[in-house]
């Protein structure tokens, strides 16, 4: 952790906690390096967007090395998590409150085991109303808290492993391994439909990025923590 070594370029793995924006984190350690080493500019970036209610990897650059965001955002990536069966919310998760409830009497484990099938390889699927995604100049979500509507295009994702890791109804816990640009909580309501009911994605945790694991990953304060005792060493 020197000034050089951030200039010419880091990968930092980070465990983004809950309730932060990605932009917060790049914010944060972005004050943290020029602080400790008195510049005034380094760029920092991250490679992939977590939600605020999601917790878990993510991939920060810096200096030089925010060439290759691109490289990074483009792999495959790894979710662990829950969705909440029998009712929808208009986010598909738990930013905004259950709208809508479905029943569940009918669903039984062989029936959430094998609806996942359906979900697996390439699938056609729409990203949510309140999602980062630009339409016509405008944030989508900046939309949708307007209560205003769009017609969103389905796109092309790729889900390669798709596993229901435990059922305690109405929720239930899952690892998803798919493509850039897929959105788990469309997931999570995709799947609700499936089953002939409704879900919405309660809980979710990015675990890997191609080769990065979250298991190699620090927290912001371990991160900032790390920092200050280099430069005392220093």
């Amino acid at each position: 952790m020197t000034e050089e070594g951030f200039k010419n370029g880091q990968v930092l793995l980070i465990d983004k906690p809950l309730n932060w924006t990605s932009f917060q984190v790049v914010n944060k350690l972005r004050w943290e390096i020029r602080q400790r080493f008195n510049i005034k500019k380094i760029k920092v970036g991250h490679a992939g967007t977590l939600d605020p209610l999601a917790t878990g990897l993510l991939i920060i650059c810096t200096g030089k090395q925010t060439k290759e965001i691109h490289v990074y955002q483009g792999q495959e990536k790894e979710y662990t998590g829950t969705f909440t069966i029998g009712g929808t919310t208009p986010s598909y998760d738990l930013e905004t409150e259950v709208d809508k409830t479905y029943p569940t009497a009918h669903i039984t484990e062989e029936l959430l085991r094998e609806t996942t099938k359906q979900f697996m390889g390439d699938i056609l699927q729409k990203p949510p109303i309140f999602s980062a995604i630009k339409k016509d100049g405008k944030r989508l979500y900046e939309l949708a808290r307007k209560g205003e509507t769009t017609e969103i295009n389905a796109r092309t994702v790729t889900v390669s492993e798709f596993e229901i890791t435990k059922i305690n109804l109405p929720e239930v816990a899952f690892r998803v391994v798919c493509s850039k640009g897929t959105y788990i909580r469309s997931l999570a309501y995709d799947f609700g439909l499936a089953l002939n009911s409704g879900a919405h994605l309660s809980a979710l945790r990015r675990t890997k990025i191609g080769d990065f694991s979250v298991e190699k990953g620090v927290s912001v304060e371990g991160f900032i923590k790390g920092l200050q005792e280099s430069t005392i060493e220093s």
